[in-house]
């Protein structure tokens, strides 16, 4: 009997499929922007279907329909590189742990986002939904992050870089930074851009919510830089590295917000905004990983107790 012929896939290889789906997943909330941006929400009037007689955008529906179509395209094109990855976890030699579970949660996210930009099409652009659909996109790259950085991690167990009490601090500037996320959904559905020209808004006073997204803004960045000079103090060089990183893109991301703001928010600024929110969350996630590191996932490094965390006493 003959022997089945495997394709085992190299660790390089699904590293950087990996990557590329952070990068498509972060390509379609921009593309969505664009759908909402240009006054598109509406461009496909129903879903699954684009019309009640046509899976596909017709002539009359014109330039509207072309972009939502080509935006619910996109989604087929990352579902395919999400697959993909499960295959390449799935075929790679040796086996890794912990991988699959996390790549089938991307496989499996983004169909469930896609229905939920369903319900937005149904729902007429119900601005609460709409940013439930932009949130559900966030919890996919998230999760397509924390597997590239599983990629190219060893098996080890998980040890500590720094004290107690600065991983703490780092989880709550990343709730703070969540919390930061969901408020910007209730600031774009309070205004013009919260899905197209007869999209209905949520209610909320545009001036009072700014307000208070702007003020979750400024604690994030003082929870950054504290982060920053703490992990400093305490000699952990990778982690000071990721805050820098994380401070650097909070305040790129701040002064787009203030300028799309006082300019009356250019679409071209929103897009960017919402770009700067996929790099704030990644650059979020970096800080909280760099807290933590895994050991080689030899038997000596199975056997030895936790390192103690960087700047601990004695």
């Amino acid at each position: 009997m003959k022997r089945s012929v495997r394709f085992p896939v190299s660790p390089t290889l699904l590293r950087r499929l990996a990557l590329t789906s952070i990068i498509a997943n972060v390509a379609i909330v921009v593309t969505g922007g664009a759908v909402r941006l240009t006054a598109s929400g509406l461009g496909c009037p129903t879903w699954p279907r684009c019309t009640d007689e046509s899976y596909t955008t017709t002539s009359e529906m014109g330039v509207h329909g072309v972009i939502e179509f080509g935006n619910r395209l996109l989604t087929f094109a990352v579902g395919i590189i999400a697959l993909a990855v499960v295959l390449a976890v799935l075929t790679q030699r040796p086996r890794r742990r912990g991988l699959l579970p996390l790549a089938v949660g991307v496989l499996f996210g983004i169909p469930a986002q896609a229905v939920i930009g369903g319900i937005t099409v149904l729902t007429n652009l119900n601005p609460w939904v709409v940013g439930l659909h932009f949130l559900a996109s966030m919890v996919v790259i998230a999760v397509a992050y924390a597997l590239w950085r599983r990629t190219v991690e060893p098996d080890g167990p998980v040890t500590p870089t720094v004290p107690a009490p600065l991983r703490t601090l780092a989880w709550i500037t990343t709730v703070v930074g969540a919390a930061v996320l969901v408020v910007g959904t209730w600031v774009t559905g309070s205004g013009p851009h919260a899905g197209d020209q007869g999209a209905a808004r949520n209610g909320l006073d545009p001036e009072a919510i700014s307000q208070v997204h702007a003020d979750g803004v400024f604690l994030l960045i003082g929870l950054s830089v504290a982060l920053y000079f703490a992990f400093r103090a305490v000699g952990a060089a990778r982690a000071a590295r990721a805050a820098g990183v994380l401070l650097a893109v909070e305040l790129g991301q701040g002064l787009i917000g203030f300028v799309q703001y006082f300019t009356h928010l250019p679409a071209v600024l929103v897009a960017a905004h919402m770009l700067g929110s996929c790099l704030v969350l990644l650059a979020t996630l970096g800080v909280l990983r760099s807290t933590r590191e895994r050991l080689p996932a030899t038997p000596a490094a199975l056997a030895a107790p936790a390192a103690e965390p960087v700047g601990a006493t004695a």
